[in-house]
């Protein structure tokens, strides 16, 4: 499964850098102009009405720099993390991306996306390691919303000019359908995507690479937010926070990016340090031990 997830990453990115540079070519004095990634498959009716949603005026169009979404460009992304029926045969998610000054951050606004939230988006975005930017995001009626993250990054990297690292876009994608399916399963979606925040906060400012310390920072997390996970869950976000772990990130970056998430975070008080991990540790090793002695005193 692993190797499959790196090919089919490795795979996306080639795609996503293909058809980046088939979009419109990026003249001298476009450069600062907004990028709209349409998906392919939206009729003249939705395609209108998406855009009305993004906030774009039809007439004005030769202002945007226009990449398009293929369903195929979103198997190519999600298939290694969602089934094929899930993300369906129709690219209909729709993205605007417009490049702002430094210090502003990500910041995301929905419209018609009911699995994914602005702080899941914000924060996988910035793993993905989008800067500075307006994001916009719609379906012509109600969608997960979950491709649409092909539509952010690809526009991203059209008006940057920059591909994004293929071990970048597959965090980054896992990480939304990872808090996503959590939101679904724990029925709140805040929650989720201030576990999955605190806990990459954790494995990126402490560099902790470690897959029992890993765990160990996931139950301590879930412990301050009193949520109850299932294993499968933990097992998920453990494997997503170790691919977290050995991609380049900085902390301060991803603060200062998903500052809404973060800010959220602080007025939490969910420090945990490397030395909670390892006294978490500790307090297993000392129980082991007692359980041991206790054992050899059966014998004696």
């Amino acid at each position: 499964m692993r190797i499959k997830r790196i090919l089919t990453a490795v795979l996306a990115a080639v795609t996503l850098s293909s058809s980046i540079s088939s979009a419109i070519p990026v003249q001298a004095d476009q450069v600062d102009a907004p990028y709209l990634a349409l998906g392919a498959d939206l009729s003249e009716t939705e395609k209108s009405t998406v855009l009305k949603l993004l906030e774009v005026d039809p007439a004005k169009l030769d202002q945007y720099m226009v990449v398009t979404v293929t369903n195929q460009d979103e198997h190519n992304y999600l298939d290694a993390y969602m089934d094929a029926s899930v993300i369906g045969s129709r690219a209909l998610s729709s993205v605007v991306v417009e490049k702002k000054e430094a210090g502003t951050g990500i910041k995301v606004k929905t419209q018609n996306i009911t699995y994914c939230t602005t702080g899941m988006y914000q924060n996988a975005l910035a793993t993905a390691g989008l800067e500075n930017a307006e994001i916009r995001v719609a379906g012509p009626f109600q969608i997960s919303g979950t491709a649409a993250l092909v539509g952010a990054m690809k526009a991203y990297g059209a008006m940057t000019g920059e591909t994004i690292a293929p071990e970048n876009a597959e965090a980054a994608t896992e990480e939304l359908v990872t808090t996503s399916e959590l939101g679904e399963t724990l029925q709140d979606q805040s929650k989720a995507e201030e576990l999955i925040g605190v806990v990459k906060d954790v494995i990126v400012s402490e560099d902790i690479t470690e897959p029992e310390k890993i765990e160990a920072v996931i139950d301590e997390a879930a412990q301050k937010l009193e949520i109850e996970l299932a294993e499968e869950d933990k097992a998920k976000i453990s494997s997503l926070m170790e691919k977290i772990g050995d991609l380049d990130l900085d902390v301060d970056a991803l603060k200062e990016q998903a500052q809404d998430l973060y800010e959220k975070l602080e007025g939490l008080d969910l420090n945990i340090s490397q030395e909670q991990v390892d006294g978490f540790f500790a307090a297993i090793g000392s129980w082991f031990q007692e359980i041991w002695e206790t054992i050899k005193g059966w014998f004696n």
